[in-house]
């Protein structure tokens, strides 16, 4: 049975993995120099390309480890394996660059670089598409399969087993179903064969590779139960914990010295992406500060001849983690126009001023924020930050409100190009924002900027 022998088909796998990086590497070494391209200084030995491969196979193989690429990935989709690979890949070419361009002592070619950047994710996409090919073809022979047996029969059990049919490929099958109160019916289409007090019976009886237990956190007394009867079995079990839909952002598991911590309320924006983001939010800002310095000029003197004096609207918002922060914008409205307290902005406001009204329109008042984004303070791209006066309202009224400061505050985002903004719905305006905290990428922010750019006021 392959399911005896994982770990020798993993470690054959890593094998593999590494042989096409070499290959691919030698072969970015052959289309540089043996392919009829030009080449000024003269062909170096190919044994000058070998000896890196020292420290690039060893750095991939780290990097394909860490990338959760030798995990057991059954039920992951081939776009998933392949996002880890390029990510891996990727990464992995970043140091090799960093690596060459210290090495004072040999010059390698910054074309065979580029080349084996596209060859190495290349190829082994390519392997591990070749091997789910084969294996489905063998899971289809009766190859490779693994037995399950649910325990449950509420919505978390009936999730689990639609996710097992919608993935036949995985190679999972199902057994049945143990339920109390339901013998003889049905969840999701599988039979419910037994109860908990004939696990060990059912266990006997069928051969069953992984036991998934998917009860509700009201059944905890039953969940006792099952672990019980499982005393002395060898089944490999896992538990499906039923916390998960309760909390907005994403989850994640570590372990505190051997015990397993489940994390909720994550985001994406950490390490190398909280850095990316950084990164692009002080270049983008320092680039359009500089672009933008003639036009926010004119429209300071324009402020100042037609409405005089302050030029700056400074207003209290809070941003990433609960901070308040004062946002700048170019005042829009007439100096007393918040004297009978905060309001929201409307169509046709009346106490906009007539310059107001065209900054607006153009969102041009707003651009004052970019020197709110080199501070730090906010992003280019995030939920947008409201005023500590409502706060209060909306964490009460509006379930997830908070988590929108587990970010920083942006000058644009996901609900205000689909147009929630102002004084619309709050509850779509979080839904959108939650949407984009746990969606984010950095391919993300750049489609919200471009269609941000290109959205009709």
């Amino acid at each position: 049975m392959l399911y005896r022998y994982s770990e020798v088909f993993r470690t054959l796998l890593g094998v593999a993995d590494l042989a096409v990086v070499a290959v691919a590497w030698l072969g970015a070494y052959g289309l540089r120099f043996e392919s009829g391209l030009p080449v000024p200084l003269g062909v170096p030995p190919m044994l000058d390309y070998v000896y890196p491969l020292a420290v690039i196979l060893p750095l991939h193989l780290g990097l394909f480890q860490t990338h959760g690429l030798y995990e057991a990935r059954r039920m992951d989709s081939p776009l998933g394996e392949a996002g880890a690979i390029v990510r891996a890949t990727s990464f992995g070419v970043l140091v090799l660059a960093a690596l060459t361009f210290f090495l004072r002592s040999y010059f390698y070619s910054r074309l065979v670089i580029a080349f084996f950047a596209v060859l190495a994710p290349v190829g082994v996409i390519g392997l591990r598409s070749s091997i789910r090919w084969g294996l489905r073809r063998a899971r289809r022979h009766g190859f490779n399969l693994r037995y399950v047996l649910v325990v449950g029969s509420g919505p978390l059990a009936e999730s689990v087993i639609e996710r097992i049919h919608g993935r036949p490929d995985a190679g999972l099958r199902m057994i049945g179903v143990v339920a109390e109160g339901a013998f003889g019916g049905e969840v999701s289409g599988v039979p419910v064969i037994g109860r908990t007090t004939d696990l060990k019976a059912l266990l006997e009886k069928h051969r069953v590779d992984q036991l998934i237990i998917a009860l509700s956190r009201d059944e905890h007394e039953r969940f006792e139960k099952v672990m019980a009867e499982l005393e002395g079995e060898i089944v490999n079990v896992k538990v499906v914990p039923d916390l998960l839909h309760d909390f907005g952002l994403r989850s994640s598991i570590e372990s505190l010295d051997g015990l397993p911590l489940i994390g909720f309320q994550e985001t994406a924006m950490v390490g190398w992406g909280a850095l990316a983001k950084r990164a692009f939010d002080l270049i983008g800002s320092s680039i359009a500060l500089v672009a933008l310095a003639p036009l926010m000029g004119l429209i300071a003197l324009a402020i100042l001849v037609t409405s005089g004096r302050p030029i700056l609207y400074r207003q209290a918002r809070m941003g990433h983690d609960g901070r308040i922060f004062q946002m700048l914008k170019f005042r829009s409205m007439k100096q007393d126009a918040e004297a009978g307290g905060p309001g929201w902005t409307r169509p046709g406001d009346p106490r906009r001023t007539r310059l107001g009204r065209w900054l607006r329109k153009g969102n041009l008042d707003e651009l004052p924020q970019l020197l709110n984004v080199l501070k730090g303070e906010m992003s280019l791209v995030g939920p947008r930050p409201e005023r500590p006066a409502y706060i209060d309202g909306f964490r009460h009224e509006v379930p997830g409100y908070m988590l929108r400061h587990k970010v920083r505050a942006g000058m644009t985002g996901w609900a205000q190009v689909h147009g929630w903004r102002g004084d619309t719905s709050i509850h779509q305006r979080v839904e959108h924002d939650l949407y984009y905290i746990q969606q984010w990428s950095f391919w993300l922010d750049i489609r919200i900027l471009f269609m941000t750019l290109f959205r009709r006021p």
